[in-house]
Parts: structure tokens; C-alpha cells; sequence
């Protein structure tokens, strides 16, 4: 199996969106025609914007505690559909300061897009596994590109989220599985079922709750979920890709478990980081970690 050497990805600025500016611990960004201010931890330098241009956002998000609240001028609507990626997204902002779309996660959409893409006119139909499914990007790419798949999440809100991106995408009656889950009951449940998927894509969380309240460690129970997770494949999988948001941990880990994973299986495996370009240079703002698979 032939191992490529770490990647920066990087999205750029696009009709609908940009990264206006970053820095001193927060984030300045365009969705459509609202501006908006939030923290980010990892932007540990100065800003570059004068500080009129951030006092000019449409709505700024104020840490309180475990959570917070968004500061919202009157014109600013609940939510509204942005395009990006060839998809339509709601945005929405939350409480735990996410607004529904994560802007860094284009490459790894094209990524999957264009390995779905390119199989051969004669293999079946792929059927594609995306636990931590959250608001739909990978589901609705995979699934637009002529996938079947399993979308899953705990949060009933997020998967009616991605329900409702797909209804905005056009893609309400492509063939999704929307299901309410816990990914490690799930996926043990598929294992005993004997059900088999051609690829995997996984985003795990830091730390959460499935929807009974079951408890999610990342440093607990990945290396499980993921052992489970190599049973579901097939015997020539298409790809498996794995995101990392905030959970601490180098693109490294994520590769040494994938090839673990995919053993002796010819194809490559890639890694690195996600990252968003200002819009106004070429300073890039770290957002997550992957690995990909692909035969």
C-alpha cells in the first residue's frame, strides 16, 4: 500500500462564503450576506482587519461558560441557505457557537465526490457509512455523486438538519437512510446483521452523548468503533476517510489507525490538515485533521 506524505488542504473564498479575517483567538466570517463573529482557539495571532470592519458583523457569538449566545442585529434572519460546495446549507447559528456548515471540510467533499465518480461503469451501486453525520456535507456529496447512504447521528436536530439541506440541495429523494443513533450500538448492531458497506466516512467528536444519553470518549472508544468499523467493509473497499475537529490530536494518528484498517488492501493513504484562506491573503487558519483510503 503506497503512503503519501502529509497535505494542507485549503478552502478558499467563494461566491458565498469567506474567512474575512481571524485572529486574537475568533473568526470573521461572510455566509451570504451576513457577517459573523465567533471564536476560534485556534487563530493565536493578531488580527489584521481594523477593528470597525468586526464591529460592522451582522451577529457576534459571546462565550458564557460550557456554552453561549449569539449577539444578533434586527435584520438578521433565524436561519438562511447559502451556496457552497454545489450543495445548499442552511445556516443556523447555535449555542455552541457552530452555524451548521463547516467551510473546511470542501476539500474532503470534492475528495469524495471524485473517488465515487470515477468507479468503473460496471460496480454496483456504493453503499456509503457516515457516522457523526452531522448536518449532511459528506451525505449529500456522496449521495449527489451516485451513492446509497446511511446517515447517521445522535442528534435528532441535526439529522432533521440535514434532512432539511437536502430538501434545499435537491437531493430530497436520493437514496439516504436518515437514522437517530448511536454510532457504536450501530455499527454493532450492523456487524451482527452481517450488513457490509463499500465505504466509510467518520467524523467523531471530541466528547457527546448519544441520543439515549450513551457516553462519548474519543479516547475511550474510537479504537473500537473503528475495529468494528473494518468488519462493515467489503473485501475491496472504495474508501474510508476520517475527520478530526478539536480533538487534539495529529493527522498521524488517524493514518496509522487507517492503515491498521485497511491492511493489506492495494490503494493509498493520505493525510492532513483542513484549513481555511483569509480572503484577504494567504494566511491560512487550521480547522481539523484527515485520513483518507482510497483504492
Amino acid at each position: 500500500m503506497q503512503v503519501m506524505q502529509l497535505k494542507t488542504e485549503i478552502t478558499k473564498a467563494s461566491a458565498e462564503y469567506e474567512l474575512i479575517d481571524s485572529g486574537e483567538e475568533e473568526r470573521l466570517e461572510r455566509f451570504g450576506a451576513y457577517v459573523l463573529a465567533r471564536p476560534d482557539p485556534q487563530a493565536l495571532w493578531r488580527k489584521r482587519r481594523a477593528p470597525e470592519a468586526w464591529e460592522k458583523a451582522d451577529a457576534w457569538y459571546e462565550r458564557k461558560g460550557a456554552t453561549g449566545s449569539w449577539h444578533m442585529k434586527k435584520d438578521v434572519p433565524r436561519q438562511w441557505p447559502i451556496q457552497f460546495g454545489g450543495l445548499t446549507f442552511l445556516i443556523r447559528p447555535t449555542s455552541f457557537k457552530h452555524v451548521g456548515l463547516f467551510p473546511e471540510q470542501l476539500p474532503n467533499w470534492q475528495w469524495i465526490e471524485k473517488v465515487i465518480s470515477t468507479r468503473t461503469s460496471t460496480e454496483r451501486i456504493p453503499k456509503v457509512l457516515n457516522l457523526f453525520a452531522y448536518t449532511g456535507g459528506a451525505t449529500l456529496i456522496a449521495a449527489k455523486a451516485g451513492a446509497e447512504v446511511v446517515h447517521l447521528d445522535a442528534s435528532k436536530s441535526a439529522v432533521d438538519w440535514a434532512r432539511e439541506n437536502a430538501e434545499w440541495s435537491g437531493l430530497g429523494n436520493s437514496p439516504v437512510r436518515w437514522i437517530v443513533d448511536d454510532a457504536v450500538k450501530f455499527v454493532t448492531r450492523e456487524v451482527k446483521r452481517g450488513n457490509r458497506y463499500d465505504a466509510i466516512i467518520m467524523d467523531p467528536p471530541a466528547f457527546g452523548h448519544g441520543p439515549k444519553d450513551e457516553l462519548w470518549k474519543i479516547e475511550e472508544h474510537f479504537l473500537g468503533l473503528l475495529e468494528s468499523c473494518g468488519k462493515l467493509l467489503i473485501d475491496d473497499p472504495l474508501f474510508v476517510l476520517l475527520n478530526g475537529y478539536a480533538a487534539g490530536y495529529s493527522s498521524l494518528v488517524f493514518k496509522q489507525n487507517l492503515e491498521a484498517l485497511i491492511g493489506l488492501h492495494k490503494g493509498s493513504v493520505s493525510q492532513g490538515e483542513l484549513t481555511i484562506e483569509e480572503s484577504s491573503g494567504n494566511r491560512l487558519l487550521p480547522s481539523g485533521i484527515y485520513a483518507r483510503y482510497a483504492r
